[in-house]
């Protein structure tokens, strides 16, 4: 299974349609992580499992969504009602909560990916305007039988970085 999964675009159509056009075929499921700045119901967000995030005023969008995608549990959420800039662990216990074993991210503009007592946590940064970097990026996501494969890529879709991690048994 593939997930793309993007966030902080703020209203910049032309990248999540690009985006979005690039990796359909390949994809199983789009996220966006929120501060689309889009109306949820705008054709640039049809395709995207997507939540509110602080810049969306759009109130049609959920703070946060919990899917069953195969056999893997996603946590999608902006981050920004869950002090994500300064510290995982509000959102590690809501991961908790919810049972999930990926847990998608924004809010920081910081592009980053680790394992957390066996769930996966991903920020694929921002697409439009990132922060301590220069590059504009968004994930896909591989889960296979027994890894989860973050491969980010930036503005002009080639591959800038990759992370293998192993699931827990």
């Amino acid at each position: 299974m593939k997930v793309l999964i993007m966030s902080d675009s703020h209203g910049n159509k032309e990248l999540v349609t690009k985006v979005k056009e690039r990796h359909s075929d390949e994809v199983n499921v789009m996220i966006h992580c929120g501060d689309s700045e889009l109306p949820k119901n705008s054709s640039e967000m049809n395709d995207f499992l997507a939540v509110r995030g602080n810049c969306d005023y759009d109130t049609l969008y959920p703070e946060v969504l919990v899917e069953d995608i195969e056999q893997t549990r996603f946590l999608i959420t902006h981050g920004h009602l869950h002090q994500v800039k300064t510290t995982l662990m509000p959102l590690k216990y809501k991961a908790e909560e919810d049972n999930a074993n990926v847990v998608c991210f924004g809010h920081s503009h910081i592009a980053g990916a680790e394992m957390v007592d066996h769930v996966l946590f991903i920020n694929p940064g921002s697409i439009l305007l990132p922060r301590m970097t220069t590059k504009k990026t968004y994930v896909i996501l591989e889960v296979t039988e027994k890894e989860y494969i973050v491969h980010y890529y930036n503005d002009l879709g080639d591959i800038v970085q990759s992370h293998t991690f192993t699931k827990h048994e």
